[in-house]
Formats: structure tokens, sequence, C-alpha cells
């Protein structure tokens, strides 16, 4: 059951819900009392300056950061679950020259094989069904120096789906794409959370693309500051100010 456009409760629906979570890190409070609520087929879109403390809470949602509150997955109609988190880097950099292929990647990073080993055919199709999540089949022997940045994003997208998780996390999965290339990104990460029912969190310092594929947008500075629709955040008081927009409107 897909609940990307479910705004009430959580009962009896598939939800992740982040509870007053804070984080000190060097003695520094970074996060304070963040709360996110999110139905599993929803796109939410984190947004805040530079310094918010959006990567932060992704780190701690990753379980990189130690923090206080809670983190918790619950299934339709079921009880707290483990949650199996997809995670897609910012900009990862690979060297231009180097021999590795998306194959080699997949290998790599999906079974105990050595890369450097005739890969078997049903390895080999396995690959080829994870990148068909991302219509990426015709870049599995394209070296990763090689690719562009719309396709690297597309492999790496496609690497985080396997297996395929209940959360998947992006940090500015549109950095270094070109306008075709967004488009293509967000079309195919809307087909899958719906596909999926998975949930979305994505930073982002692009907001051309919220009103047509985001369901929420969370505003982050510390804490959250506004929560709701692309609309009535990107037109909020809180969003003005913490940007410093003065009485412009978005």
């Amino acid at each position: 059951m897909n609940h990307a456009h479910h705004h009430g409760g959580c009962a009896d629906s598939c939800c992740l819900q982040v509870t007053d979570l804070s984080v000190r890190l060097g003695g520094e409070r970074i996060l304070e009392g963040v709360n996110l609520h999110m139905h599993c087929g929803q796109m939410v879109a984190l947004i805040g300056p530079n310094g918010a403390g959006k990567s932060t809470l992704i780190k701690a949602i990753l379980g990189q950061h130690p923090y206080e509150g809670s983190i918790t997955f619950h299934r339709s109609n079921g009880p707290e679950q483990k949650l199996r988190i997809g995670y897609v880097p910012q900009s990862p950099s690979f060297d231009r020259a180097d021999p590795i292929t998306v194959l080699d990647l997949f290998v790599s990073c999906i079974s105990s094989r050595p890369a450097f080993l005739p890969v078997p055919k049903a390895l080999r199709q396995t690959v080829l069904d994870c990148l068909k999540h991302v219509r990426g089949e015709n870049l599995i022997d394209k070296r990763i120096g090689a690719l562009s940045g719309g396709e690297l994003q597309r492999v790496l997208l496609a690497l985080a789906l396997e297996p395929m998780p209940n959360l998947l996390i992006l940090d500015e999965p549109l950095s270094g794409v070109d306008v075709e290339g967004m488009a293509l990104l967000m079309d195919m990460l809307h087909e899958i959370r719906n596909r999926f029912d998975l949930s979305i969190l994505m930073i982002t310092h692009d907001f051309s693309m919220l009103s047509k594929y985001v369901d929420r947008v969370a505003l982050l500075d510390r804490s959250i500051l506004a929560i709701g629709t692309p609309s009535e955040v990107l037109h909020s008081d809180a969003f003005r100010e913490a940007f410093h927009l003065g009485g412009e409107k978005a």
C-alpha cells in the first residue's frame, strides 16, 4: 500500500519516525530535538543553509553518529522493525584513468568474489537486474571514470537499492548533474518509490524540482523550523529567515 500522500497519524500505516533527536559533537550541540515523520512511499527533501546539520542528521540515521532520542520504523499493522537503509553519498570522486568498470564495482560490493576473476553469467545477470531499476543496463561494461555525472548517480542509486531498502537516503543527488540528467534521475526516483513503497530522504540545495516530485519539505537549522508541502515551506517566513531573503518570496 502506498502512503505517499498520507498526512495523518501513523496508526496502521508503514512509517519512519525520528523523535526528539539531538546530536552533540565535540561538546557542541549540532542538532536539538529533531522530529521527522515519513510514511512509506513518501519523498521528503531536507533543506537548510550551510552548517544547518543536514549531513549530521543523515549520519545519525545511518548510525555513524551517536544521538539522543529515537529512530523507529514500523510496517503496516506491525511492530517496530529493523530499518534497512540504502545510501547514495555526495559526489564521490573516481580516478578517470581507473580501469574499474560498473560491473567490477557491483561484483566487489554485492559478492565476495574478487573482481579480477571472470564474472559468472548468473552474477552478471544479477547486476543487470540491479541496473534495470535505473535504466542503466547499457552502463554495465563502462568504466566508472568515463561516466557522466548523471550516469554515476544512476549507478550509485542502483547499488543502494541492492538489497531493496526501507529508506533511501541521497546526499545532494543533483549535484554535478545537468538539467536533462536531473529530470531523468527524479523521474526514476518517483517511479521506484511508487513501485516499492520506498521512503526517500534527499538532501538538496536545488529547489527547482521540489514542487513536481517531492511530497514534503523539511527545513532544518539545528532543529526542524518548518515542514510541509514544497509550496508551504518555500513561501514560509522560516524559509526566508533561514536563507536571509528578507521580504523576498521564493
